[in-house]
């Protein structure tokens, strides 16, 4: 296991029972590792989901069965395997999940479909079934465990488990909502994240639930980088048991419903930041704020192309305040930009302005910022009303130590 993240969370938060969610883990053993590899989460009957998964051509056969039964609204359990993708096997992985949804289905006494499954790890690995049926039925027995080890055990590379929760107030009830994710590299979610999962003992209408976790994907999941590259198998589900028994939440009509999407929207943006700071090789956090942009969609690709950039990410590495890299970046991206109206700020103190270094500016506070481990950009485009906030890492030798050998 690589040295925990220096960017990671001091410890592990303090999660609540969330109603109607049972978690279990148990050894599969997809790989030769002495670790729980499968997580096994029973719901309650009436459990609404949505979920959003990766836009890439390659899926997994597991986002392929998830995408296919979100519209339905409605799940029991959730399986997720670590150490091994299960993506480009043909029809023997498609044939791994019907059986892994079969089996689960008989346990609990649902349909398939009512059965969400996810796979990490190496790509082009048939996903082995007697492993994962053997693992079911050790999960089956298994004493519930907590979200720690739920938590760890979905992990592949990531250094540390990853955690969050946040609360609304629905009428006279207090919902809860806890999250777990896992993700390290292989990160440039385009949709949601690695993998990616929130409980609440709220009752949502699936619909509702899916309209406000695809908009808390856009200003979370969806506005982080390590590396560029997105996963085949990126998913993130939302499961709301209606446990905490209060109105169901069916539009923004409903007293409550604001602040329950607030709390959702606060715990994706909370998870997305603990992948980016479990970035493989990280040392640095770095957010980079994008305004004055011709719409907040251009702000977004420009602040993706900074965040992005290989030059951009070593140069944070150094801690050299090389501004002409974020010019370079801003201009490659492909959306409108006027160099003499540009601006650039380092931990805000001004750089650049209107295509020239600022004269004189004091770099002893620049070069201050950059030796810290959070690091802010800001550009100014100085064109509109567009802005946006991606989140990124540096990129060091550690990146490349981890995935020159990942396979092995």
């Amino acid at each position: 296991m690589t040295d925990r993240s220096p960017l990671a969370p001091a410890s592990f938060p303090e999660l609540p029972v969330i109603g109607g969610v049972t978690l279990r883990v148990a050894r599969a053993r997809y790989k030769t590792w002495d670790r729980c590899d499968l997580t096994y989460v029973e719901l309650a009957p009436g459990t609404a989901v949505a979920g959003v998964t990766t836009q890439s051509l390659c899926p997994s056969p597991e986002v392929e069965w998830c995408r296919d039964a979100i519209p339905l609204g409605h799940a029991r359990a959730l399986v997720v395997n670590a150490g091994n993708s299960n993506a480009f096997t043909g029809h023997r992985g498609r044939t791994a999940v019907e059986a892994i949804a079969a089996r689960v289905a008989n346990h609990l006494g649902c349909v398939p479909s009512d059965v969400f499954i996810s796979s990490t790890g190496v790509i082009g690995v048939p996903l082995p079934v007697d492993k994962a049926e053997a693992g079911l039925d050790a999960a089956f027995v298994a004493e519930p465990c907590g979200w720690e080890e739920a938590a760890a055990t979905i992990m592949t590379t990531d250094t540390f488990a990853k955690a969050a929760v946040t609360r609304a107030v629905i009428g006279d009830r207090t919902v809860n909502l806890v999250g777990i994710v896992k993700g390290s590299g292989m990160i440039a979610p385009d949709m949601a994240t690695m993998l990616g999962y929130v409980f609440t003992d709220a009752a949502v209408d699936p619909v509702f639930l899916q309209s406000l976790l695809s908009a808390a994907n856009r200003t979370s999941f969806s506005c982080i980088t390590v590396d560029s590259d997105t996963s085949t198998s990126d998913t993130v589900l939302a499961f709301a048991t209606g446990v905490a028994g209060n109105m169901p939440l069916t539009s923004f009509d409903d007293a409550g419903a604001d602040a329950f999407a607030s709390a959702l929207a606060d715990l994706c943006r909370q998870l997305a930041h603990l992948v980016v700071r479990d970035g493989e090789g990280a040392s640095k956090f770095i957010a980079v704020h994008v305004s004055g942009a011709s719409s907040d969609a251009s702000a977004h690709r420009i602040a993706l192309s900074i965040a992005n950039s290989p030059l951009v990410k070593t140069a944070i590495a150094g801690e050299d305040a090389n501004w002409g890299r974020i010019v370079m970046a801003v201009g490659k991206a492909g959306e409108p930009a006027e160099r003499d109206k540009l601006s650039i700020r380092f931990g805000g103190v001004q750089v650049a302005r209107e295509g020239l270094a600022v004269d004189d500016y004091d770099e002893a506070p620049v070069a201050a910022h950059l030796k810290g481990s959070e690091i802010d950009i800001d550009v100014d485009l100085g064109l509109g009303e567009g802005r946006a906030t991606v989140w990124t890492c540096d990129l060091t030798h550690g990146y490349i130590a981890i995935n020159a050998d990942y396979r092995s």
